[in-house]
């Protein structure tokens, strides 16, 4: 009878650090917390964004409106609540100033841009399809490069959730579609 051969892992202190000690060196961790503040950049950016145009829609659609951002917003909230839970796990500290958060998202705040409705949905669904065009690509550095499979897991199932908000602000385009482009309030 063949003999089963146990795998040995290091043991972990339970002393408490600050910084973990996860087998991921110093540098990778470095690189993976980057990535993901460029993600928590972009939900505060899209949080705001998606805020302002609930603050300010109005007129006969502005129920389903509101009720659609809300959706949006509290997801987004959900994501940069776990964003930074994950920042922290790494040992690292997540973005914390409006320049930070500015310099590192793509989403175009665009102060004097004033949409009407069909506006807002399109701009929301550029920027979270955006928001996914990203995370497909930090997904396979995550992966590949630095080998970090929770990290990209955990923007799997972040790229999954934009894909459902660009799914229903597709639906709502489709639905406005026979309604008059109403203004900015």
């Amino acid at each position: 009878m063949k003999k089963v051969s146990v795998i040995t892992r290091k043991s972990v202190s339970h002393n408490i650090y600050v910084t973990p000690k996860i087998e991921t060196a110093e540098r990778k961790i470095e690189s993976v917390t980057l990535l993901l503040s460029a993600l928590l950049s972009n939900e505060i950016s899209l949080y705001v964004k998606t805020r302002r145009f609930d603050w300010n829609v109005s007129k006969v659609n502005s129920l389903e409106m509101h009720k659609l951002f809300q959706f949006q917003y509290v997801q987004l909230e959900k994501s940069i609540k776990e964003i930074t839970q994950r920042i922290n796990k790494l040992g690292s500290r997540s973005v914390n100033t409006m320049n930070e958060i500015l310099r590192l998202s793509p989403i175009n705040e665009a102060p004097k841009h004033y949409p009407g409705s069909k506006g807002m949905i399109r701009d929301l669904l550029a920027d979270h399809e955006t928001a996914i065009a990203n995370l497909r690509n930090d997904i396979g550095v995550i992966f590949e490069k630095y080998n970090d499979a929770d990290t990209a897991d955990f923007l799997i199932f972040r790229m999954e959730a934009h894909e459902v908000m660009a799914q229903f602000l597709r639906r709502a385009n489709l639905s406005q579609r026979s309604l008059p482009d109403y203004l900015y309030n």
